[in-house]
Formats: C-alpha cells, structure tokens, sequence
C-alpha cells in the first residue's frame, strides 16, 4: 500500500521542517507549498490525501483556500492558526475544515490528528433505514419524505434534483435519515460521522448544519433538519 501524501502549507520553514520529519516518520510523503497559489498548483498535480493549511498565508487568507478547495474536493483540511478565539475557530470549521489547531501546538499532536482523520476516510456502513429493494447491479435507496440518497455513489437528490455535497455532508444525512424522527445530540453525531476518538469539538456539527440547510431546498419539500434546543438536531417531517 502506498504511503499518504500530505500538503503543507505554511510560510514558515520550521513548520515544514518539523511537521515534515514527524509525518515523514510515520510513513506519510509530504509536499511543500509556502503560499495559496503554491497549494494549489500542488493539488493540481499530485493525489493529496489530506492538507495542513496555515490560517495566515503571504497571497491569500487559509480560509480562502480552503474555500477554493471545497468546490471540488472534498479533502480534508486541518488549520493551523495563531487566532484563538472561538469565532476563528468555528469560522474555520464553517468553511469546511476539519479540525483547528491552535498554535503552540506539538507535532506528535498534529500527526495523530492527521491519523485520526485519514482513517475515517471509509464509506458510512450500509444505512439500516427504509431502501428500496435493490435488484442486481442495482444502488442500494434511503428515502425520506423528497429526500433520496444513493448510498453506493455517495449522492443526495431532493425531488429527484441532485444535491452536491461533500462527503462528510453526505455522512451526516445518511445518519440523520437512518434516525429520522429521533432527537440527536451533537456528540451523537460526531461519533457517527467524524468517528468516537474526533479531536474537534461539537460545534463542528453546527457548522455542517449550517452548510447543508444553504444547499437543501426550503420550499415544496416535507422535511426539514431541525434543531432541538440546548441538545442537537432531528430530520423531522415539516408543513410547506
């Protein structure tokens, strides 16, 4: 099996140097890029399995590039950042990181997190709700209300019109229509769909919400992802 390749991009040498060694170590190959517009063009050339992303970039905000990143792929992003405030955080988990790492950190402490990430990089297991019988070489159905999704492509519809999502995105509506009706905490959910040992914390989950309620239709449609005060989120049945 071939070793991981990840991206770092930081302006700073010490962090390339030090991140570098650590990953390396563990049998991960690395790529170096100093500012965006380097991370880019390393993305576009080499399979990357994950990138560390400095907040702070010489030629364009970490956040941006993330950005950039997410409208086609969906590859998952640790930040590294100097901003401590909780804003900067969830901003950063908003735009579609994955975790955020506040500096000082320890190396040893962002390769676990890198681990940790690249191991949950599996499909969601085979959803137990309502699906439809499947014939051979035919695509495993879950159903809800307009709600459909193609477990076996990883693809949402609603009203038979297709939904683009990342693939965490498309984790987290598996299991909330696999619990459909039920209310669900956050740490519920993080255990699902980021995995029991997640290092981030749970407002990660309201920050996919908050994604996937921009992308879901509100109108026409009998369902909605609503949000159960002071405990987390229910994909109940809704009025339009």
């Amino acid at each position: 099996m071939s070793a991981y390749t990840i991206l770092i991009c930081d302006d700073k040498e010490a962090v390339h140097e030090s991140l570098g060694f650590f990953l390396g170590r563990d049998g991960m190959d690395v790529l170096d890029a100093y500012d965006g517009q380097q991370a880019l063009l390393q993305l576009a050339a080499h399979r990357v399995d994950l990138a560390v992303l400095d907040v702070m970039l010489p030629d364009m905000d970490g956040m941006e590039l993330c950005h950039r990143i997410r409208k086609s792929s969906d590859l998952p992003v640790i930040f590294l950042s100097a901003r401590t405030e909780e804003e900067d955080r969830i901003a950063g988990l908003e735009i579609g990181g994955d975790d955020y790492v506040t500096k000082p950190y320890s190396p040893r402490e962002i390769v676990i997190r890198v681990k940790k990430l690249l191991a949950r990089r599996q499909p969601p297991a085979e959803p137990a709700g309502e699906k439809e019988a499947p014939a051979e070489n035919s695509h495993t159905i879950l159903k809800y209300e307009e709600l459909r999704i193609d477990t076996d492509t990883m693809e949402v519809f609603v009203s038979d019109n297709k939904i683009d999502m990342t693939g965490r995105e498309v984790q987290f509506m598996v299991y909330m229509v696999e619990n459909a009706g039920r209310v669900l905490n956050r740490e519920q959910i993080l255990t699902a769909v980021w995995g029991f040992d997640y290092y981030g914390e749970t407002r990660a989950v309201d920050a996919i919400v908050k994604r996937i309620r921009k992308k879901l239709p509100s109108e026409n449609v009998h369902f909605s992802i609503q949000s159960i005060y002071g405990v987390g989120y229910r994909l109940g049945r809704s009025e339009t």
